[in-house]
């Protein structure tokens, strides 16, 4: 996919506001996909996934969950890789099946199987990480590094933090610049963004250099909101975007008339995730316009092989993966809300926005 050119284009005139003339998925691809391989092995040496697969064919994800004793966020994880990569099909009724390839190449008594081609990363650091994460569903280390936390907390040690917003934040450029454009039919008559669990604060920070009549809070927790701080003044605009110190979980969200969760949900299994759309259905009146930003997975999570893939690093390193758009909507509606189409927008990230229908209940 190249950069989109029909997009609606706001006079701008801050720096962040210019969007870069080229597309760089296959850049942020090849870091994205690196631990698509060794989930692969997990599936072929330590379980012999494929081999059973063939002579349970129509299997469910929940009888596969059941056999292997696989938790089923990252069990669906695992397939959804498979079939993009081609290795499985799935029918209308869920059942699944090996596909021709994955029958001659990944079955043990097959006179074709390449299982050996993969023996020399059987028990890396990473591939001893998804057993962990397939059979408990928890996160592995940081990068499966033995001294290493989880990802979650590892944010909370401000080295870690300052590196890993670093990194995050060198991508947000780009993807903030294109979701800004992107937004403009929608934001002509709104006046303020909630940019929770925002990081950098870059995607805030971007919204409000393409529409100079927003301001904005961006909602994170220390040390990161330290850094916060310090990127929104680089960019001159800490007159019209504030941060708020605080755990996302923990604390009331502010009012907002626009909320943004922005690579957020990726990192958290449902229960998380319907906490963070209760408090986001708290926090806009009815009306209020939530904004999902992200990575999806297609409906039929057949792909996008990228997405597929990058979906299996989330997997491991957090309590995540990449959702569909199906997924959200039934989520969304479930907490008060009309939710939207998914649109692209660059390097296989896109969004989906939601209305909310009405004022949240007492409690909710």
């Amino acid at each position: 996919m190249g950069c989109p050119t029909a997009l609606l284009s706001p006079p701008v005139s801050h720096p962040l506001a210019i969007l870069p003339s080229t597309d760089p998925a296959q850049i942020l691809q090849l870091r994205d996909r690196q631990y698509g391989a060794e989930l692969i092995a997990a599936a072929l040496l330590h379980y012999d996934f494929f081999t059973w697969l063939k002579s349970h064919a129509g299997a469910s994800l929940d009888m596969i969950c059941q056999h292997f004793g696989w938790v089923a966020r990252p069990g669906d994880v695992l397939l959804t890789l498979c079939r993009a990569y081609g290795f499985v099909a799935t029918d209308a009724a869920g059942g699944n099946r090996l596909t021709p390839v994955a029958e001659e190449h990944m079955v043990k008594d097959s006179p074709w199987f390449l299982g050996p081609y993969y023996e020399p990363i059987r028990n890396t650091p990473i591939v001893q990480g998804f057993l962990k994460v397939l059979s408990t569903g928890k996160p592995a280390n940081w990068q499966a590094k033995a001294n290493a936390s989880d990802w979650h907390a590892s944010m909370l040690d401000p080295v870690f933090a300052q590196s890993f917003t670093a990194l995050m934040n060198c991508r947000g450029i780009t993807f903030g610049q294109f979701l800004a454009r992107a937004l403009t039919p929608l934001l002509a008559h709104r006046h303020h963004v909630l940019d929770v669990g925002g990081g950098s604060g870059i995607y805030a920070a971007a919204i409000l250099a393409t529409h100079p009549h927003l301001t904005g809070t961006v909602l994170e927790q220390p040390p990161v909101d330290a850094i916060t701080r310090q990127e929104i003044a680089r960019h001159g605009l800490e007159s019209r975007l504030q941060v708020l110190s605080g755990d996302m979980f923990a604390i009331p969200w502010p009012s907002t008339g626009v909320l943004l969760l922005s690579n957020v949900l990726h990192d958290w299994d449902l229960p998380e995730i319907r906490l963070l759309l209760a408090q986001a259905a708290r926090a806009l009146p009815a009306g209020g316009l939530l904004i999902i930003h992200d990575a999806f997975i297609s409906d039929d999570k057949t792909g996008p092989l990228p997405v597929a893939e990058y979906s299996a690093l989330l997997m491991n390193i957090t309590q995540g993966k990449c959702y569909s758009p199906a997924e959200y909507g039934a989520l969304l509606k479930e907490s008060g809300f009309q939710p939207g189409s998914y649109q692209d927008t660059i390097a296989g990230r896109g969004f989906m926005t939601a209305v909310k229908l009405q004022e949240a209940a007492p409690g909710l």
